[in-house]
């Protein structure tokens, strides 16, 4: 039975030659398609990302707050 087709937005990108060469060394190690590494890459940068700023506005937050006397 074959699979079901993800929802997917097909993208084109030029790489730096080094880097891809390091992605295809690390997908034929990890043994994962060049796509779902980069996909897992991006999502944890995004994460990460999404992470710091709520970390940053919740400290600005609560300075903000001390600064009022609150």
């Amino acid at each position: 039975m074959p699979r079901q087709k993800k929802d997917a937005q097909p993208i084109s990108l030029k790489m730096d030659k080094s880097t891809f060469e390091r992605l295809e060394a690390y997908c034929e190690r990890a043994g994962q398609s060049k796509t779902v590494a980069i996909e897992r890459a991006l999502n944890k940068m995004i994460d990460e990302y999404d992470d710091m700023v709520k970390t940053y506005k919740s400290r600005k937050t609560g300075e903000e707050l001390r600064e009022k006397g609150e």
